[in-house]
């Protein structure tokens, strides 16, 4: 497991500002183990009331399933948003589930194609980046794999320390590092020591370090790091796919390595990449994150199609 000694103890958010994220965290835990068609009935009453209330990520969906699937009709288009906050809403209460419920819970619950392929990469020493998506069942594919083989895993910090920590914490508790997103030190490091490393390049970070590349047929600033981690880490690339079926059954599969990849080029290597992530959204397009600004950065003279973000009033104390 990893070393997460370099963290602050959780015992160390004391402070009454955190106490709203420790009686949340709690709920959190207690739902972990109620019986799975419960939490299933409330990850779905979740993605209604965040279709109902959360109104600026639903107008993003929307915006983003109209620039994707221009061959949907409106009423067509407008169920897919409802479909995708519904998983949105499951993908929430299954974070609880997969980072704090007793392995019990998983028996008969998931299937994984792959586990050969990367027992054979394993032996041959090889570092392995797998190239993901952010899927909503992202949570519940890393307990499938930390029940079967330790993997590290690349997050972004939250804004709430408490809660950033202790999520990082059970993902190590359960398989191998999670690793901050900016430290690419570590990340090469782990790779150059043979070990798996979960990786998804599908969001927008702006301009640094990004080219121009098709997900959907539209433009969208995609990250060269995918190529450079794995020509740094001396690693194969392989493509990692996991999705929900309507029986509640998670699939995770792991997918031979790409060939010739990285190739030198960044903007074929993000093409690929993203082409990755299409192949996957096409097949289980409700299953997507469609909630995040995939295509805030435009190239030049091209506008966001997003509308400014909503910010909070700030309270007069």
């Amino acid at each position: 497991m990893a070393d997460s000694s370099s963290r602050r103890s959780l015992s160390g958010y004391t402070h009454p500002k955190y106490w709203g994220t420790w009686l949340g965290l709690g709920v959190l835990v207690l739902i972990a183990y109620l019986p799975l068609p419960v939490t299933r009935a409330l990850g779905v009453l979740m993605g209604k009331l965040f279709y109902r209330f959360a109104t600026e990520r639903c107008e993003i969906t929307r915006i983003n399933v109209a620039l994707c699937f221009p061959e949907l009709s409106a009423q067509e288009k407008e169920q897919r948003v409802r479909e995708i906050l519904r998983n949105v809403g499951l993908s929430f209460i299954e974070s609880a589930v997969a980072l704090w419920a007793p392995d019990r819970k998983f028996r008969n619950l998931y299937t994984f194609e792959g586990l050969d392929i990367l027992r054979r990469l394993e032996a041959q020493g090889k570092g392995v980046m797998l190239l993901g998506g952010h899927y909503t069942s992202l949570d519940m594919a890393g307990r499938v794999m930390g029940l079967n083989i330790e993997c590290d895993m690349v997050y972004r910090v939250d804004r709430n320390p408490l809660l950033a920590d202790a999520v990082a914490r059970a993902r190590e508790r359960l398989s191998g590092a999670a690793i901050e997103r900016d430290d690419v030190r570590q990340m090469v490091r782990r790779l150059r020591q043979g070990r798996r490393l979960w990786y998804a390049p599908d969001q927008d970070y702006g301009r640094s370090n990004t080219v121009f590349a098709p997900f959907f047929g539209v433009p969208a600033a995609t990250v060269t790091a995918t190529a450079r981690l794995a020509r740094m880490g001396r690693a194969v690339v392989c493509p990692f796919e996991h999705w929900r079926d309507e029986q509640g059954i998670y699939h995770v599969r792991v997918k031979e390595p790409l060939a010739d990849f990285p190739s030198g080029d960044d903007v074929l290597d993000a093409t690929r990449a993203n082409e990755v992530v299409e192949s996957v959204v096409r097949r289980y397009p409700s299953q997507y994150l469609w909630v995040h600004r995939r295509f805030k950065t435009r190239p030049e003279g091209e506008v966001t199609p997003y509308p400014p973000r909503q910010r909070k009033r700030k309270r007069n104390h």
